[in-house]
Protein backbone atom coordinates (compact mmCIF):
# COMPACT_ATOMS: atom_id res chain seq x y z
CA UNK A 1 0.00 0.00 0.00
CA UNK A 2 2.48 2.16 0.77
CA UNK A 3 4.34 1.24 -2.69
CA UNK A 4 1.22 2.87 -4.15
CA UNK A 5 1.17 6.21 -2.06
CA UNK A 6 4.75 7.06 -3.62
CA UNK A 7 4.13 5.99 -6.80
CA UNK A 8 1.30 8.98 -6.63
CA UNK A 9 3.93 11.32 -5.39
CA UNK A 10 5.68 11.33 -8.29
CA UNK A 11 2.91 12.09 -10.73
CA UNK A 12 1.99 15.31 -11.90
CA UNK A 13 -1.30 17.17 -10.65
CA UNK A 14 -3.64 19.03 -13.09
CA UNK A 15 -2.12 21.70 -10.37
CA UNK A 16 1.33 21.88 -12.01
CA UNK A 17 0.59 21.73 -15.43
CA UNK A 18 0.72 24.67 -17.69
CA UNK A 19 -1.28 26.71 -19.64
CA UNK A 20 -2.10 25.52 -22.92
CA UNK A 21 -0.21 22.13 -21.32
CA UNK A 22 -2.05 19.11 -22.59
CA UNK A 23 -2.38 15.49 -20.05
CA UNK A 24 -4.23 12.27 -19.52
CA UNK A 25 -6.01 12.01 -16.24
CA UNK A 26 -4.70 8.71 -14.42
CA UNK A 27 -6.27 8.87 -11.17
CA UNK A 28 -8.35 10.65 -8.46
CA UNK A 29 -6.53 10.81 -5.59
CA UNK A 30 -9.14 11.89 -2.56
CA UNK A 31 -11.95 9.43 -2.47
CA UNK A 32 -14.83 12.03 -1.52
CA UNK A 33 -13.75 15.22 -3.88
CA UNK A 34 -12.90 12.38 -6.21
CA UNK A 35 -16.89 11.55 -6.58
CA UNK A 36 -17.16 15.05 -7.44
CA UNK A 37 -14.85 15.66 -10.16
CA UNK A 38 -15.82 11.98 -11.43
CA UNK A 39 -19.71 13.65 -11.94
CA UNK A 40 -18.11 16.82 -13.36
CA UNK A 41 -16.13 14.58 -16.21
CA UNK A 42 -12.50 14.05 -14.79
CA UNK A 43 -12.10 10.26 -15.17
CA UNK A 44 -9.05 8.21 -15.77
CA UNK A 45 -7.86 8.03 -19.14
CA UNK A 46 -10.01 11.44 -20.18
CA UNK A 47 -7.71 14.12 -21.90
CA UNK A 48 -7.67 17.53 -20.31
CA UNK A 49 -6.48 20.98 -21.00
CA UNK A 50 -4.57 23.72 -18.95
CA UNK A 51 -6.79 26.73 -19.93
CA UNK A 52 -6.33 29.60 -17.77
CA UNK A 53 -5.16 30.64 -14.20
CA UNK A 54 -6.70 33.64 -11.96
CA UNK A 55 -5.16 36.64 -11.44
CA UNK A 56 -3.53 35.36 -8.23
CA UNK A 57 -3.18 31.92 -9.50
CA UNK A 58 -6.91 30.25 -7.94
CA UNK A 59 -9.01 29.09 -9.04
CA UNK A 60 -7.86 27.61 -12.47
CA UNK A 61 -9.75 26.50 -15.31
CA UNK A 62 -9.35 23.06 -17.59
CA UNK A 63 -11.32 22.03 -20.55
CA UNK A 64 -12.32 18.32 -20.08
CA UNK A 65 -14.40 16.51 -22.83
CA UNK A 66 -15.15 20.03 -25.05
CA UNK A 67 -16.16 22.35 -21.93
CA UNK A 68 -14.17 24.21 -19.79
CA UNK A 69 -14.31 23.28 -15.90
CA UNK A 70 -13.15 25.80 -13.22
CA UNK A 71 -11.15 24.01 -10.07
CA UNK A 72 -10.14 25.45 -6.92
CA UNK A 73 -6.29 24.60 -6.51
CA UNK A 74 -6.80 22.05 -3.69
CA UNK A 75 -9.71 20.24 -6.14
CA UNK A 76 -6.73 20.45 -8.89
CA UNK A 77 -4.21 19.25 -7.07
CA UNK A 78 -6.08 15.66 -6.42
CA UNK A 79 -6.01 14.72 -10.42
CA UNK A 80 -3.22 12.54 -11.31
CA UNK A 81 -2.44 12.36 -14.70
CA UNK A 82 -0.35 9.78 -16.41
CA UNK A 83 2.82 10.32 -17.66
Amino acid sequence: MQHKAEEHKERKSVREMKIGERGVICCLQDPEMGLKLLEMGCIPGTEVKMNSRAPLGDPITIIVNNYTLSLRLDEAETILLKQ
